[in-house]
């Protein structure tokens, strides 16, 4: 919780003092954002939770650095939580649904508020040397995230740090509030959806197709068509290319 307030409360000292910081420094915190992001929504959701690729182990390396930049946490703890929801989607047991505890419980306070999915229950193959040793990199990667401007001037101390990250914050919560958010939806009941103008804030990494990502969850691609960009499954197709990464599950559509 300390972590959310800091981010936030800085981004509003740097919105007040600094309302356009320049295109230069826009243009890094969009990037900086855009990595984290890929971080998260490729390695983190497609790869390690879903195991819908394997990615190559320093591609996954650098991936993981970018999404814990990215403030989306351990890969062990981030892929228990996620499997835990998959299992138990909008009932009692979803750690993150809006059906059970309204809509700023499944936007953020279950990040603080629940207890977080044991990771040998529900990621016993990341429970492992390897993905142990991020949770000890964790703070040191969080505070060079926070800090990462600052060498640029103050404006782009609060755009590349606390404003990227709020941002990024908010466009991974969406995610588990308005995308869950189907109306008509009885309790227990699957309530995914996709949102298509999410894409426009998430910079059309893929997210946003929740509803087709709830019906194929082991799909690597969440976009189904040139009509439902998806950014991240571009880069999947590449490293596919490249060799770089292996068993890539596609959808297999009607």
């Amino acid at each position: 919780m300390f972590w959310i307030l800091l981010i936030h409360a800085v981004s509003v000292v740097g919105l007040v003092l600094y309302p356009f910081p320049g295109w230069g420094v826009l243009a890094g915190a969009y990037a900086l954002m855009m990595l984290g992001g890929l971080g998260t929504s490729v390695c983190y959701h497609r790869a390690l939770a879903h195991r819908s690729l394997r990615l190559n182990r320093a591609v996954e390396f650098v991936m993981t650095a970018l999404a814990i930049f990215n403030s989306s946490g351990a890969p062990a703890t981030w892929t228990a939580n996620h499997r835990l929801h998959h299992a138990k989607t909008d009932t009692d047991g979803d750690i993150s649904s809006p059906r059970v505890g309204g809509f700023w419980w499944s936007h953020l306070r279950w990040l603080w508020q629940a207890v977080q999915s044991p990771v040998d229950r529900w990621a016993p193959d990341l429970n492992t040397p390897y993905y142990r040793f991020w949770n000890r990199w964790q703070v040191p990667i969080l505070a060079l995230s926070f800090f990462v401007g600052l060498p640029f001037g103050w404006p782009a101390f609060f755009w590349l740090g606390a404003i990227r990250l709020v941002v990024g914050l908010h466009g991974q919560a969406f995610v588990n509030s308005v995308a869950h958010m189907k109306k008509g939806v009885k309790m227990g009941e699957d309530s995914s959806r996709n949102i298509w103008w999410l894409g426009f804030y998430q910079s059309f990494l893929g997210e946003n197709w929740h509803g087709n990502h709830h019906a194929k969850p082991a799909s690597a691609r969440l976009g189904w068509s040139w009509r439902q960009p998806d950014l991240g499954w571009y880069v999947i197709w590449t490293l596919e290319k490249l060799g770089l990464a292996s068993k890539v599950r596609r959808p297999k559509l009607a």
